[in-house]
């Protein structure tokens, strides 16, 4: 299999609403972190989110929080990831 090979990888504050919530996101709830493992689709545009402690929050159409996402650098410094593309190569 070819591919280029994971040099690093940067965690990054986004923010994330209903349409833009992945796995793997975690999100600041409580003083707690959470990790959100399994995503289930509600009626009204809504989603529950499962986080690997087993805990449940649901997400509204207009709900919008801010979580770390890992970023995967590909063949060069982890630092450069988050710049902007003009400076990407």
């Amino acid at each position: 299999m070819r591919g280029g090979t994971l040099s690093g990888a940067v965690l990054s504050p986004v923010e994330i609403t209903t349409a833009s919530v992945q796995r793997g996101d975690v999100i600041h709830v409580g003083g707690r972190q959470c990790r959100v493992t399994d995503i289930f689709q509600l009626p009204g545009g809504a989603k529950r989110l499962v986080f690997d402690s087993g805990e449940l929050l649901t997400m509204h159409m207009r709900t919008r929080l801010i979580a770390l996402r890992l970023l995967r650098v590909r063949g060069g410094d982890p630092s450069h990831a988050l710049a902007s593309r003009r400076y990407r190569r």
